[in-house]
């Protein structure tokens, strides 16, 4: 059923109009915050949501009076967010993720394509970041081209997840924590774990796969990419089903939504586009080509494009630092192809008029790199990509996947021979203001160093 583009888009656009008060993002997470959502992740809490996979068909077919034969059943209504979305209809739901005023809050729309056919769940999430806008816009232009009557399975399109840094421009919650280092949440933890456990819950857990949607962070930008854990074989197939878009290897962290999404048994990636605080066209034409060809490849719809490369292009790649504090000045551009000991950029002290270089460590392509700009020493500038054969990728997940059964299987053998060790009670949320206690509680957790999953945890913070 075809929606009238006219009114909903312009409903669409006057909703973002009213919402938007864009500044610049805030500098990445204080520290206090990494080591409170390192606690609350460290608490296993029981309330964590399940994945359930629901079926699309009704348990009953009907029978063909005339061959005897049982013809296919169609899909039940969709049971979402307290509502019940029609076989072949569209529909706009809205999530409360219950962290304002219960008087004041601002309900989170949620639009959801609900095939006629049978099919896979597939969710959109954009904004989990508020001023990465290129992922709005993608959802906003593949939803509404939808045709239900059309559609086998179903799409499930967010947005604006993180509502209150879209209004002010800011990459965080109001209270200055990134949503995507809490979930799958918790229900009883800081506003931030709420938040995240309410979406995982009651729009996250209901989907077969998950694309989320971002852009550079910190005046960064990004050549359109996915990022996947390239050791699981389920995520590499996925990644495979993007149509020619680069794909980097990148594991999941602790606390991202694509990392909970693959623990709970979704097959999910990250996309990312552009930078933030910005409209690209080029870059949102480009992921919603790419969402196109997924749909497409999962056999949901018949795309009106299709990319004439289908294979994708795999990467490892790292960030390159300056060495000094300084005016970064580029000398490639995104995508470029650059070759080992090619300048990449200088960093130059205005007063000194010293500088140094930064080099490429190796040939590669940039893949995302940081605008002209007043850096410090260690500030990642580059990210220089260098490529994989898809034989190499699918043979590196098959041995991961390999050593992961083998583990578990040790693993239950040792739970086997060994006794029962009643369960440790979690540890109470601690909220930490001060550097001192930061310092202190670091050194009772892990003798004086930092912990392995804090600091990659803080390297992260770049996607």
């Amino acid at each position: 059923m075809h929606k009238p583009l006219s009114w909903i888009t312009l409903g669409t656009l006057s909703l973002l109009a009213t919402l938007a008060q864009p500044v610049w993002a805030t500098e990445v997470e204080d520290e206090e915050r990494a080591l409170e959502r390192q606690q609350e992740t460290d608490a296993d809490a029981p309330n964590k949501p399940p994945h359930r996979i629901e079926s699309s068909n009704t348990d009953h077919s009907d029978t063909n009076e005339a061959t005897g034969e049982a013809e296919p059943a169609g899909p039940d209504p969709l049971p979402l967010l307290g509502q019940r979305v029609q076989p072949g209809t569209f529909a706009t739901l809205h999530w409360t993720p219950d962290q304002s005023f219960a008087s004041i809050a601002t309900p989170v729309p949620v639009l959801v394509a609900h095939g006629l056919k049978p099919g896979p769940k597939l969710c959109l999430t954009a904004a989990i970041h508020g001023d990465e806008l290129n992922g709005i816009e993608m959802v906003r232009r593949l939803m509404y081209e939808l045709e239900p009557n059309e559609l086998a399975g179903t799409v499930i399109g967010v947005p604006i997840v993180n509502l209150d840094g879209f209004r002010s421009g800011s990459r965080y919650l109001s209270d200055r924590r990134d949503l995507n280092r809490y979930f799958p949440g918790n229900k009883d933890g800081s506003a931030a774990s709420r938040v995240a456990h309410s979406l995982f819950g009651n729009i996250v857990s209901h989907c077969d796969y998950l694309v989320d949607l971002h852009t550079g962070s910190q005046k960064r930008i990004n050549q359109p990419q996915l990022r996947a854990d390239l050791d699981n074989q389920d995520v590499v197939a996925f990644a495979k089903h993007f149509g020619g878009m680069t794909v980097l290897h990148s594991p999941g962290v602790t606390g991202m939504l694509r990392d909970a999404a693959v623990k709970e048994g979704i097959v999910a990636v990250t996309m990312e586009a552009g930078g933030p605080n910005r409209l690209e066209t080029q870059a949102v034409s480009y992921g919603v080509q790419a969402i196109e060809t997924l749909l497409e490849n999962l056999e949901m719809r018949k795309a009106s494009r299709f990319w004439s490369a289908p294979q994708p292009v795999f990467f490892e790649s790292e960030w390159i630092r300056a060495s000094q504090g300084g005016i970064l000045l580029s000398e490639v551009e995104l995508n470029d192809k650059v070759k080992k000991g090619q300048i990449l950029g200088t960093v130059t002290d205005p007063i000194s008029n010293t500088g140094s270089a930064i080099i490429a460590p190796y040939n590669g392509r940039v893949l995302g790199m940081a605008v002209n700009q007043v850096v410090h020493a260690g500030f990642a500038a580059f990210r220089i990509g260098e490529v994989k054969s898809t034989e190499e990728v699918e043979a590196q997940a098959e041995k991961a996947s390999k050593k992961k059964e083998q583990k578990e299987n040790n693993g239950d053998k040792s739970e086997l021979e060994s006794e029962p060790v009643p369960p440790k009670a979690p540890p109470p949320e601690r909220d930490v203001d001060r550097a001192e206690d930061i310092s202190s509680l670091d050194h009772q957790n892990d003798g004086g160093n930092r912990s392995e999953e804090h600091t990659s945890e803080l390297q992260s913070q770049l996607e």
